[in-house]
């Protein structure tokens, strides 16, 4: 084996931690040719989950070390959001089903080969862009060999960081606040409403300046509107500390369920057994 050779492994092994994924891009860009890839495979020091997407073996490969390569190694700006961040920071064991999904959000789609993995799991890719003006995390999401501490999950802006794993790699999700406005988007087609409301009573922590911040940014009336409907049904502390008036909640009906009730105050159709105030 030559000596350039090896240098060419020992940077691999390196700056590719075992158990996470590279994409051809990247190791091209690293100086890692088809030809060299290939023989890599061979001689089973990279492995290939699906075409054009490499790893160093260690183990089954798992969702959260697919996302921690794109958001920590590949640098795409994708945080979990929705859904998932909600069931990651323990606030959805009410949001049941039987296919799991992972949501991720961001201003541009994940890579296509993310759903040729096997893996168990559906990704569901979100523009965020699309429920925000503003764009929270452009730059900034978490490198490998940022400190790793598992007590560390301070929030950044409008995400927050979990440890994951043996080494505490860094998973960048949405904060509660964030999240809840990415499920209600949800509604009613991909999310029920009772699950909302079931959501909506457990979260009393909420932040009331970074829902104010959020719901100033968001562009969907829709969202805004059911948010502050299931607000008021729960009554937590922080509603009272949130400027309504500075939020658009716009003009007009929604008719958001068929035969539902209108509620007044948001001018919504919901489901006629959620639209009474508790």
């Amino acid at each position: 084996m030559t000596k350039q050779r090896i240098r060419k492994l020992n940077w691999l092994q390196r700056h590719l931690p075992e158990g996470l994924i590279a994409d051809a891009r990247w190791l091209t860009r690293q100086g890692y040719s088809t030809s060299l890839r290939s023989q890599y495979v061979a001689a089973g020091w990279l492995e290939q989950p699906a075409r054009g997407v490499y790893r160093r073996p260690r183990g089954s490969l798992s969702w959260q070390q697919v996302v921690i390569s794109l958001q920590a190694l590949l640098e795409y700006p994708l945080l979990v959001g929705g859904r998932t961040a909600l069931e990651l920071q323990g606030y959805a064991h009410y949001l049941t089903q039987d296919l799991k999904e992972v949501h991720l959000y961001g201003p541009k789609a994940p890579p296509q080969w993310l759903h040729k993995l096997q893996l168990g799991v559906r990704f569901l890719s979100h523009n965020d862009r699309k429920l925000f003006k503003a764009e929270p995390f452009t730059k900034g999401l978490p490198r490998l060999d940022a400190p790793k501490d598992r007590n560390n999950q301070a929030a950044h802006g409008n995400w927050t960081v979990q440890p994951w794993g043996q080494w505490n790699w860094p998973l960048a999700l949405s904060t509660p606040e964030r999240a809840v406005l990415e499920l209600l988007d949800e509604l009613p087609k991909r999310e029920s409403f009772h699950q909302a409301d079931m959501l909506m009573q457990s979260l009393s922590n909420l932040s009331p300046r970074r829902l104010q911040k959020l719901l100033a940014d968001c562009r969907s009336i829709k969202v805004k509107r059911l948010f502050f409907f299931f607000a008021d049904r729960h009554q937590h502390a922080w509603l009272k500390r949130l400027d309504k008036d500075a939020i658009d909640l716009g003009e007009g009906k929604r008719m958001l369920v068929k035969g539902g009730k209108l509620n007044k105050p948001y001018q919504i159709t919901v489901p006629e057994n959620l639209d009474a105030v508790r």
